[in-house]
């Protein structure tokens, strides 16, 4: 089949048969994952955007028009190193096509020629044995190829043979690979889109995805050097603007990390950045344009999951289990952050907005901050990650009555309801330091090898039991937010009223009772957790706060005087769960003790 240009159909459904090979890869590219960093996520980063360029591109009336589309949907999904570089080399074939009816080979040989300066471009530091060397030498052989060609099958045909042998060289031109003896997996993406691009135009068939040559890649690691790791998150954000600054970002960013990648163009940038600080990235963004969109990934619990994964079923929670950071890394708990929208940006909770910059600026914003589930396509993305190393997933989120979070966690799961991999998910009916508890008991379970099904039901039994009791300073942050009503914070001003807040056994919040100064309720909690202590006991506990250090510092010594017990952990709750608590809030959570037999 001779094929002289490319019309806007056959560029869209090439485009997306390539997309669709590279999922097909997704595992493959995981495993052997290696490079900038061995966190074994870069075929779920390449799947993700890939997704998105399936779900959201549409076929427009011109080929610049459809190719606009492909290149939007990809700076959306785009994840990690290898997914910006992708959708920046998109961009540049975007920029550099003209606006005709069908695409010769001559254009697109031109196209693919400006598109790769835009690709080394976006990196602050190129380093060659990656995605780019095999884009570079991908062009190079089809540059190689116009004068002994007008046919796009032949002319892909050779070129894809010389990327595939670019794609065995790069063993050889970075140490890190060598030393495990794979491939660069961002790379062995690239040339797995070029392989469903090309079985489009040979066989005109989208749904046909083509099996993986056998010489294409080495498929497995032997040997890992030890896990060196500067900095622990990849963070990325996608902004919005109407005249973005790609070096102006690059500069004001560098700072914080390595491994920038800024792509985009004035309209839309994505920004890729390993730190330890993404909440100081975040800041600063906020000066540029609005965050539309955002990424935090975990390196250093990405990389244990891929080569030290300590227990055979992945505990999930939503980022207002509050829990400290210690008994995460210990029981490999996976976190996923709830969304704060502060002054038209998104952040995520504990992670791009921590709850000591949240206060400076509490007091001062002019339209009160709103929170927000976690989006779908980022649990959906989580979830594959998981999928690639456990078989079962266990996910314990804050009441359904308060958020919707429970909800996305459930929608997210169906996609995965015909695959190998079990996802059960529960509803806590807390929040806060009582979910956290929650956690905390079912990652012990998980520790003693229990069964899913039998810690899910311990669970769901044990959520009865579980109580937190939240002495709140003032009203005033719980009717900015909507908690209260206006009327109800004027009345609790002028009464004095400090309620004390719980949730009931359904999951809603409730005034569990009245106050009128601190004193008097700090003693009607006081009074309740004596009672439950003494019959039936209580297990375990753990305080809670906003900003209020030296009154957690008196409800431990307190409580640890009544139980005989100190607390588990105290620590500063959630952003979310602060913003309608309020700075000066304390609360304890607890578990009851359970009968044995129950």
């Amino acid at each position: 089949m001779t094929i002289l240009t490319l019309d806007n159909k056959a560029l869209y459904y090439s485009f997306l048969s390539g997309a669709k090979q590279v999922i097909n890869e997704k595992n493959s590219l995981n495993e052997i994952n290696v490079f900038p960093v061995p966190d074994g996520d870069t075929g779920t980063n390449l799947a993700s955007m890939m997704q998105t360029i399936l779900d959201e591109a549409q076929l427009e009336q011109t080929h610049q028009a459809t190719l606009m589309s492909l290149a939007d949907a990809a700076m959306v999904g785009a994840r990690g190193n290898s997914g910006i570089i992708f959708a920046q080399y998109l961009n540049g074939l975007l920029e550099s096509l003209e606006n005709d009816e069908t695409i010769s080979l001559d254009v697109f040989i031109d196209s693919l020629n400006k598109a790769v300066p835009y690709a080394y471009r976006a990196i602050s530091n190129p380093v060659e044995g990656t995605m780019i060397t095999v884009m570079r030498e991908f062009s190079e052989s089809m540059q190689s190829m116009r004068h002994k060609s007008k046919d796009f099958v032949n002319a892909i045909t050779d070129a894809y043979a010389h990327a595939k042998v670019a794609l065995q060289n790069t063993t050889n031109q970075l140490k890190v690979l060598k030393d495990s003896n794979v491939v660069d997996a961002g790379a062995k993406g690239f040339v797995h889109f070029i392989e469903g691009f090309l079985n489009y135009l040979k066989t005109g068939n989208f749904e046909a995805v083509q099996k993986t040559d056998a010489d294409i890649a080495i498929s497995h690691i032997e040997h890992i050097d030890n896990h060196n790791q500067t900095y622990r998150y990849c963070t990325e954000a996608l902004l919005s603007g109407d005249s973005l600054n790609v070096e102006a970002v690059r500069s004001a960013i560098e700072k914080y990390g390595d491994s920038l990648v800024v792509a985009g163009n004035s309209r839309k940038l994505r920004l890729h950045i390993h730190t330890n600080n993404p909440q100081h990235v975040f800041y600063d963004l906020r000066n540029f344009g609005n965050i539309i969109d955002q990424k935090v990934d975990d390196m250093t619990k990405q990389y244990e999951v891929a080569h030290h994964r300590k227990y055979r079923i992945a505990l999930v929670t939503d980022s207002i289990a509050d829990l400290p950071q210690e008994y995460v890394d210990q029981y490999q708990i996976h976190v996923i952050p709830v969304n704060l929208m502060i002054e038209d940006s998104n952040y995520y909770d504990k992670l791009t907005i921590t709850s000591d910059r949240f206060y400076q600026f509490m007091d001062e914003l002019s339209t009160y901050p709103t929170s927000a589930q976690p989006n779908i396509k980022t649990i959906e993305n989580y979830y594959s990650f998981l999928s690639s190393y456990y078989d079962e997933i266990m996910v314990i989120t804050v009441s359904q009555k308060m958020s919707g979070t429970y909800g996305a966690f459930v929608k997210a799961a169906e996609r995965f309801k015909n695959t190998a991999t079990t996802i059960k998910v529960i509803d806590s009916k807390q929040n806060s330091g009582a979910e956290g508890l929650l956690v905390m008991k079912a990652a012990e379970m998980i520790a003693e090898n229990q069964s899913l099904d039998a810690i899910v039901d311990f669970i769901e039994h044990q959520r009865d039991a579980a109580q937190i009791l939240v002495s709140v300073q003032t009203l005033k942050y719980m009717v900015r937010s909507g908690r209260v009503k206006k009327t109800v914070g004027i009345i609790g001003k002028i009464t004095n009223l400090k309620p004390v807040i719980s949730i009931d056994k359904t999951g809603e919040g409730i005034i569990f009772d009245k106050g009128f100064s601190l004193k008097s309720s700090n003693k009607k909690i006081m009074n309740h957790v004596q009672k439950v202590h003494q019959s039936p006991g209580i297990e375990r506990y753990a305080i809670v706060h906003a900003n209020a250090p030296e009154r957690a510092k008196e409800y431990a010594l307190k409580f640890t005087e009544l139980t005989g017990n100190e607390p588990l952990y105290t620590m500063d709750i959630s952003t979310v769960v602060a913003m309608s608590a309020g700075i000066g809030t304390v609360a304890i959570a607890y578990l009851e003790r359970m009968d044995s037999t129950s």
